[in-house]
């Protein structure tokens, strides 16, 4: 098709050239984030963005995701069709006329197809939109603009390689192309050119609008998706970075340039899918937290105060109640349970960033709710969330002979963790795992009013500074008296001292209680000498399950004792938080619905005798939410009060 190389030269050039002045400009915003390292380990970054970005492993999980993953792999063939469209336009001696006709009529009949399916996932997008969008905000000019753009270039190209068919400047024909072809025969060879050349226009101009359109739009995603995956966190669970205390330093995010590259990257990567809030405890129960709108309110936040923000400082401040800005509400509804990043499909890191802005609130301005003064006084003094001597840390096994952990004469440490000690229900559970590993000839010991609360709630509330202080302290026991196996009850402690402290340089040998129980009934240790008929349902802790990936020995400790494990619809790395982490244990819950109340009617839809759970602030919240339902006569037992019940 013969069209006027020398105007669409100066169309073409000039696209490009506020094209490339577009990406400098969202690019260079990025750059102004701090530095974050996220080179290491290229052949596995590169392997996780073929996986996961070109693969789509994630996306195809999702609802609507297999429409998703069409349009991006059909975009990845027609990105050939088009790159020889715009050098046709520019050189036309340059074209795919120059292959041999087989390969020609195989390439074309291909793209014809790939087209086809093309057209049709954007009827399949545009039926969802109009008719079952994953949320109201998700029905947009700019989604329907979008999707009518790529349904014209496709249509265009028909019309196109029609029109060539018809005119006999194409070597061979295909089967959607050549219907045109057919629909045109009768016309004019005049009529026919004038159609083709519209048509070639028509595909020119909604192709270079597309381009041009994306820096400016949620779509984005199309060019910034590839590389955040490959930049993507391989931690897990994720680890947040350590603050370095010095003279004149701030600490946490105050300004949206304090964000790494990678966390606005992140924000302009971010797809609107929804996935993220579909699975936010804080979300679904009403609480001002959207992981969605956060990323969308950073970029927001970026591009409104500029390039010119390290000069002239913040326009738009980046914590407040404007509409580009983080309210603190929503910053302390977040409960850390990781479901928005393990949802997102192109690897966005959420509650990482409101960690952030927890630690410039709560070390900078000491500004956080004021339940927490207590909570931090308590921690940095008795180390325990409740003020409570440490002398009452072995009150628990006051009539227990249990040994003080000699690295010479026991095996194992158990830490019991604060919640184990001091809290009335867990040192129920405290005393029952004690039972087990007795059971069991399990070598182990404690350090009594020597042991130290491990320091998460603090670290997740934003308290970086204590929770270094109460780490080394940790650490520095445990190097004393050569501690490097450790039992824990709780995945709290089980996640810190097994991941965080690597931070602080010492590598530990954690086991979370359900691990160990699991592989003492494996190894016949322990007799199961009862058995029960009941219908257990059990909790998957977010920080035991999502974060640790220990989903299944639980539920093999549940089957043991001849109880059928029921499942809650969402589970395993779908499972819904109890609403205690991150901190959230030891504040007021006053927005919204009760998270803890949410879960449990979730566990009681499948009518269980009881409920079973592996983590002490899972107990309490539990036990609270069904005095709320009022359901008290559905009993919840630890997995270790189930077995030690096994064993007798």
């Amino acid at each position: 098709m013969m069209v006027n190389s020398s105007t669409f030269l100066i169309v073409f050039a000039a696209s490009m050239l506020f094209f490339a002045y577009s990406c400098y400009s969202k690019f260079g915003l990025i750059s102004l984030g701090a530095k974050d390292n996220r080179t290491d380990n290229p052949s596995e970054r590169f392997g996780s963005m073929m996986k996961d970005a070109v693969g789509q492993s994630r996306v195809v999980k999702g609802p609507f995701g297999m429409n998703h993953a069409m349009l991006f792999w059909s975009f990845l063939v027609l990105v050939l069709l088009n790159a020889e469209f715009l050098i046709n336009g520019l050189i036309p001696s340059v074209s795919f006329a120059i292959l041999p006709a087989g390969i020609y009529s195989v390439l074309f009949n291909l793209f014809d197809l790939v087209s086809l399916l093309v057209l049709v996932a954007v009827v399949l997008a545009l039926g969802r939109k109009l008719f079952a969008p994953p949320y109201p905000e998700a029905r947009s000019f700019e989604a329907f603009f979008i999707l009518s753009m790529i349904a014209t270039l496709m249509i265009a190209y028909f019309f196109l390689h029609g029109a060539e068919i018809a005119l006999g400047e194409s070597k061979g024909s295909s089967f959607i192309s050549g219907l045109v072809a057919q629909g045109l025969s009768s016309a004019s060879p005049e009529y026919i050119h004038s159609f083709g050349s519209t048509s070639w226009w028509v595909h020119a101009i909604v192709l270079l609008v597309f381009m041009n359109f994306l820096p400016y739009s949620k779509h984005m995603h199309v060019m910034t998706a590839l590389p955040n995956v490959f930049f993507r966190s391989f931690d897990k669970p994720f680890l947040m970075d350590r603050e370095v205390y010095e003279k004149d330093a701030t600490y946490g995010v105050s300004r949206v340039d304090e964000f790494s590259w990678k966390d606005l990257l992140d924000s302009f990567t971010c797809t609107e899918c929804g996935r993220c809030q579909d699975n936010c405890p804080a979300n679904l129960t009403d609480k001002p937290l959207n992981p969605r709108e956060l990323m969308h309110i950073i970029k927001d936040n970026l591009n409104a105060n500029g390039k010119n923000i390290k000069a002239d400082g913040a326009k738009t401040p980046l914590i407040g109640e404007g509409a580009h800005s983080v309210s603190e509400d929503s910053i302390w509804s977040c409960v850390t349970c990781g479901s928005c990043m393990s949802s997102c499909p192109v690897f966005i890191e959420h509650y990482p960033k409101l960690i952030k802005l927890r630690r410039h609130l709560v070390e900078m301005e000491a500004k956080f709710p004021e339940e927490l003064l207590n909570l931090f006084e308590n921690m940095e003094q008795r180390s325990n969330p409740w003020g409570i001597a440490p002398s009452e840390r072995t009150k628990w096994c006051s009539n227990l002979e249990l040994n003080e952990f000699d690295s010479e004469k026991t095996e194992y440490l158990l830490f019991v963790g604060c919640a184990g000690a001091f809290d009335s229900r867990s040192k129920q559970i405290s005393l029952a795992l004690t039972q087990v590993l007795d059971a069991a000839g399990v070598s182990y010991g404690i350090l009594g009013k020597d042991e130290l609360c491990c320091g998460d709630s603090v670290r997740r509330l934003g308290n970086e500074y204590l929770f270094e202080k109460m780490a080394k302290q940790n650490i520095e026991t445990f190097k004393s008296k050569g501690v490097t196996k450790i039992i824990t009850q709780c995945p709290h402690c089980f996640t810190t001292l097994k991941n965080d402290y690597k931070q602080l340089g010492i590598e530990l040998e954690v086991m979370h209680h359900s691990e160990v129980i699991s592989e003492l009934i494996k190894q016949s240790k322990l007799k199961i000498n009862s058995s029960t008929n009941d219908k257990i349902v059990f909790h998957d802790s977010c920080y035991l399950g999502r974060h640790n990936d220990v989903y299944e020995q639980p539920r093999d400790i549940i089957k043991s004792s001849g109880a059928q494990v029921l499942e809650m619809d969402r589970n395993l790395d779908k499972s819904f938080c109890c609403g205690a982490g991150g901190g959230r244990m030891w504040l007021e819950e006053d927005l919204g619905e009760r998270i803890n109340v949410d879960r449990v009617q979730q566990a009681l839809d499948q009518s269980p005798d009881s409920i079973c759970v592996s983590c002490p602030y899972c107990m309490t919240m539990f036990e609270d939410g069904l005095k709320d339902l009022n359901k008290e006569d559905v009993r919840v037992q630890d997995i270790a009060e189930l077995t030690a019940k096994a064993i007798l």
